[in-house]
């Protein structure tokens, strides 16, 4: 998929959170939006762009949330 497009996802969806007062609560919901959503191979695609390139693009709360996901990933 084209990694522009899975940025814009990712920051709609941390728009969408990130309205949580709690910014840990926000963060956790992008991150367990994207676990429970995404095809695994746009989760890994997100992650692998942003190892690579750096989180340009992303919204804070979104990179907050890969990066969650990158470390759990790290984890498993």
């Amino acid at each position: 998929m084209n990694i522009d497009r899975l940025i814009d996802m990712a920051n709609d969806i941390g728009n969408f959170f990130g309205a949580d007062p709690d910014r840990q609560a926000g963060i956790d919901g992008v991150a367990n939006h994207l676990r429970k959503f995404w095809e695994p191979r746009m989760r890994r695609q997100l992650i692998e762009h942003v190892r690579a390139h750096g989180p340009q693009g992303l919204s804070e709360v979104a990179r907050a949330a890969v990066e969650k996901l990158a470390a759990g990933q790290a984890a498993a």
